[in-house]
């Protein structure tokens, strides 16, 4: 596997955990703020996938209508059930469960699936990100799931990280299978997303400028960034990278993330996190040299 798709999924790495950082921040308007950032991310990206379309990028088929569709109900509980999560626990337990429960799931699904070779390498170095994610999010200590938010950022972390398993593996097989572009298969996710959250949150406008009120800023950020980080990933599966590395490495998020939070937040990282991010660096160097 050349060098070019593991780059391409490290920026995706940086750009996803800013975006998570931005709808944290947001998480209080819940589903109005995911229909905000569908309703940016649709707008800034209809030029491009005009033009691919112009081009004769998609050509639609019984299986890749199937497959948008289900990636697009996918992605919408996926971003209901994070923005839930965000509300009722902390960023430092949702965001690590998800990471973590999402890459190992959906490397199980590429196995068993789309036939990828489990070898022990991989499968080691899948461990060593587990394992180093569950150091950064716990700094060692398992009691941190008990305390108040804990166990429901368990819940709410685990469940969507089985969504991103499942959307990773339809819109793997979108992308490597079908041959349909990155972009287009995001693109008309969030366009299912928009018109799906729309009765919800417009049959109630005063509710909903109430609680966007001071968050557009970042609706445009999440709404610029989230497909971009994505479409980063696939752009990666495309060129022909082994979606159970893809998926693993991409959780390198979890270690930006605690050096944002040291760097700009200064926040206390301790041994244990800096030990994460070591046990992490190991695993992703172990899937992008198999």
């Amino acid at each position: 596997m050349s060098l070019a798709p593991i780059v391409l999924v490290v920026l995706a790495a940086f750009v996803h955990a800013t975006w998570n950082l931005l709808s944290k921040q947001a998480a209080a308007a819940g589903a109005t703020f995911v229909f905000a950032y569908n309703l940016i991310a649709c707008v800034a990206y209809a030029p491009w996938v005009a033009w691919l379309l112009a081009q004769g990028a998609l050509t639609w088929s019984l299986p890749g209508a199937g497959c948008i569709l289900f990636s697009g109900l996918i992605h919408l509980a996926y971003s209901l059930c994070l923005q839930r999560g965000y509300q009722v626990a902390d960023l430092s337990v949702v965001y690590p469960v998800a990471r973590g429960t999402g890459p190992m799931l959906s490397s199980f699904g590429a196995f068993l699936l789309l036939g990828e070779a489990p070898s022990p390498q991989r499968l080691l170095g899948l461990a060593a990100v587990v394992i180093g994610i569950g150091l950064i999010s716990t700094r060692g200590d398992l009691a941190a799931f008990r305390r108040p938010g804990g166990q429901a950022g368990v819940r709410w972390g685990t469940a969507t990280g089985f969504l991103i398993a499942s959307y990773t593996v339809v819109d793997a097989y979108s992308v490597k299978t079908l041959g349909i572009q990155p972009v287009i298969v995001d693109w008309f996710s969030n366009l299912l997303r928009f018109f799906l959250l729309a009765p919800v949150v417009l049959r109630d406008l005063s509710r909903a400028r109430r609680l966007m009120q001071g968050r557009w800023l970042l609706a445009i950020g999440v709404g610029l960034l989230s497909p971009l980080s994505y479409i980063l990933v696939l752009a990666a599966l495309n060129m022909g990278a082994p979606l159970s590395v893809v998926a693993p490495t991409r959780e390198m998020s979890m270690m930006i993330g605690a050096l944002f939070g040291m760097v700009i937040l200064r926040e206390a990282v301790g041994v244990w996190r800096l030990m994460g991010c070591l046990v992490l660096i190991a695993g992703v160097v172990l899937l992008g040299s198999a």
